[in-house]
């Protein structure tokens, strides 16, 4: 054989120099290039497309596009409403983004843990019940949309219906044009349809937690509560940071729940369908380039946030 090996320190080499271990990092980038490639066409390039858009004057409709410099991200942060560009008002979506965001995650994170945790239990007829669990989530979001819309009717739906037989009102309410609750009653409908799926990821971490675990734990005298706070919470934490990482940065691009509810109605906007608005209906696709840029770096934000909070210490 032409071939020497040196066994030393675990690793085989060749006479070229390589070592087995290098000639697999090899293989292994040469089987990623395919896919490298494909994520650079339809996520690196849209991104860096975006990011360029956000510095010129660029309409929808075609037109002389101009480098227009910091001026669409000068406009964002002043909220100045001398530039037709300034409509819709950014600064209120946001608000509105971040108050959905933060109040739908953490009611689905609680409510999706506490499913969770009981799914994960041994009772008869478990299986059923996470196949009727998913139901909600696997309905498109848009048709549970429209199905929340006539449910929520103040003349026609059935919780005015129901809540007037029940005497828990004396009239119907327009659940989502009152100002007092139509940011409510979307989120209502966000934790109906996705806290299945907060389940779904945290009930996959609750799998992989060894039994016997528990099991010593209550030889040692742990309390329900003990095991949950010192033994599931800690050892669920990478579940739990992939879930809130997931649910916060769909929460943030939401746009289909709150199209089909208020379309473009000012005041009820989100920052996706201000982007829509902004792009679409205004013409002004460096402005909205701009606006997701201020979107993605948000995201962005959370995304960090959660990595180093729940970051898991590597054994």
């Amino acid at each position: 054989m032409n071939k020497e090996f040196s066994f030393a320190a675990g690793t085989v080499r060749h006479r070229g120099g390589f070592t087995l271990h290098a000639r697999q990092v090899r293989l292994a980038w040469l089987m990623l290039v395919p896919a490298l490639a494909v994520l650079i066409f339809v996520a690196l390039y849209p991104l860096v497309r975006t990011v360029y858009s956000s510095f010129t004057d660029e309409q929808f409709l075609g037109g002389t596009t101009h480098w227009v410099g910091f001026a669409n991200y000068y406009n964002i942060f002043t909220n100045n409403t001398n530039t037709a560009a300034s409509y819709p008002d950014f600064y209120s979506a946001t608000i509105v983004t971040l108050k959905f965001a933060v109040i739908s995650v953490v009611l689905e994170f609680l409510i999706g843990l506490g499913v969770a945790l009981v799914l994960s239990s041994q009772f008869k007829g478990r299986g059923a019940m996470r196949a009727a669990m998913l139901v909600p989530w696997a309905i498109p979001t848009v048709v549970s949309a429209e199905m929340w819309k006539w449910m929520f009717n103040d003349i026609s739906g059935v919780i005015n219906d129901f809540l007037l037989r029940i005497h828990v009102i004396s009239s119907p309410e327009s659940w989502l044009a009152d100002p007092s609750t139509w940011l409510g009653s979307v989120i209502a409908v966000d934790v109906w349809k996705t806290t299945p799926f907060v389940a779904l990821l945290l009930l996959a971490g609750l799998q992989v937690i060894p039994s016997d675990i528990y099991e010593a734990a209550a030889v040692d005298g742990a309390t329900g509560f003990g095991k949950l706070w010192r033994i599931t919470l800690p050892l669920l934490r990478p579940a739990i940071a992939v879930t809130l990482i997931f649910r916060t940065l769909d929460a943030i691009r939401v746009f289909d729940i709150f199209n089909v509810f208020f379309g473009n109605t000012l005041g009820k906007l989100t920052m996706a369908t201000a982007i829509q608005t902004t792009i679409v209906a205004n013409n002004e696709v460096g402005y909205g380039a701009a606006l997701s840029v201020v979107m993605f770096v948000l995201i962005a934000i959370f995304v960090v946030a959660y990595t180093t909070i729940f970051r898991v210490e590597q054994q």
